[in-house]
C-alpha cells in the first residue's frame, strides 16, 4: 500500500493512456490539499464512501471502467500429407475491467492527504 500522501482530487482527472501527456495524477490531485470538505464534494461530486475516526473524515472515491487491450498474433504450425507450414492472424481486441480508488483523509474539515491505488491510477 502506497504511504499517505498530499490529498488530491480524483474521478474527472484520470486520464488511463499510458502515454498521455500532461500532469501526474499527483500534480493534479495536490489542487486539493487545503481546500475544505464542500469544495471537495462540490468539485468531485459525492464519495463512494466515508468514515469517521480519531478526528478525521475518510472519503473515498471509485473509478471503474473498461480499456480496450490489443489483440496479439494467434496461429500456430499445421502439418498434413501436402506439407507443413503455419496458421494464424491476429485477434480481435479484448476489453478489460480497471479501477483506481482515491481515499483523501480530512483534518477539521480540510483535506489534509490522500492515498490511491488500483491499476487505472495514472
Amino acid at each position: 500500500m502506497q504511504g499517505m500522501r498530499r490529498a488530491l482530487p480524483l474521478l474527472a482527472l484520470l486520464p488511463l493512456a499510458a502515454c498521455a501527456v500532461g500532469p501526474s495524477l499527483d500534480e493534479r490531485l495536490t489542487t486539493y490539499v487545503g481546500r475544505t470538505e464542500l469544495e471537495l464534494v462540490s468539485t468531485l461530486g459525492v464519495p463512494t464512501r466515508s468514515y469517521e475516526t480519531g478526528g478525521q473524515k475518510f472519503l473515498q472515491y471509485e473509478e471503474n471502467r473498461t480499456v480496450a487491450v490489443p489483440g496479439g498474433f494467434v496461429g500456430g504450425p499445421w502439418g498434413g500429407p501436402w506439407g507443413r507450414g503455419y496458421y494464424g492472424g491476429f485477434s480481435t481486441t479484448a476489453y478489460a475491467p480497471v479501477q483506481c480508488d482515491v481515499t483523501f483523509a480530512l483534518r477539521e474539515g480540510r483535506v489534509a492527504s490522500y492515498i490511491y491505488r488500483g491499476q487505472g491510477c495514472a
